[in-house]
């Protein structure tokens, strides 16, 4: 299960920085993001959703991280892709916008839980 969270922690990184860099590409060329785009940052979000599972999963078997402040950038993580669904404009090119720097961010902070773990 541990094995299975590594595994995760690596694909979340760099399924999060590439649907980053597609959305923000695709914005600056057509202004939105076609359903590639859209697909990508749907992926990165269900992987960030299915690595805090895992971790939440390695909690119950009373497997628990080094240090307190992993869990805090996983949160983080988490409220990263969840807050666009709540505060992004309706617009759709910068609602594009608002969600490919919502994964970036999840990027960032989960490349910060692993480096804490």
């Amino acid at each position: 299960m541990l094995t299975v969270h590594h595994v995760l922690a690596f694909l979340v990184i760099g399924i999060c920085v590439l649907a980053a860099v597609l959305a923000f590409v695709s914005y600056r060329r057509h202004g939105t993001g076609g359903a590639f785009v859209s697909h990508s940052l749907a992926l990165a979000q269900t992987l960030v959703v299915a690595q805090a599972a895992f971790g939440l999963l390695l909690l119950t078997d009373h497997r628990r991280a080094d240090k307190g402040v992993h869990y805090m950038y996983g949160s983080l993580a988490i409220l990263a892709v969840a807050w666009p669904w709540l505060y992004a404009p309706p617009d759709p090119s910068r609602r594009l916008v608002w969600f490919a720097g919502a994964t970036l961010l999840a990027a960032v902070l989960a490349l910060r839980a692993f480096m804490t773990a």
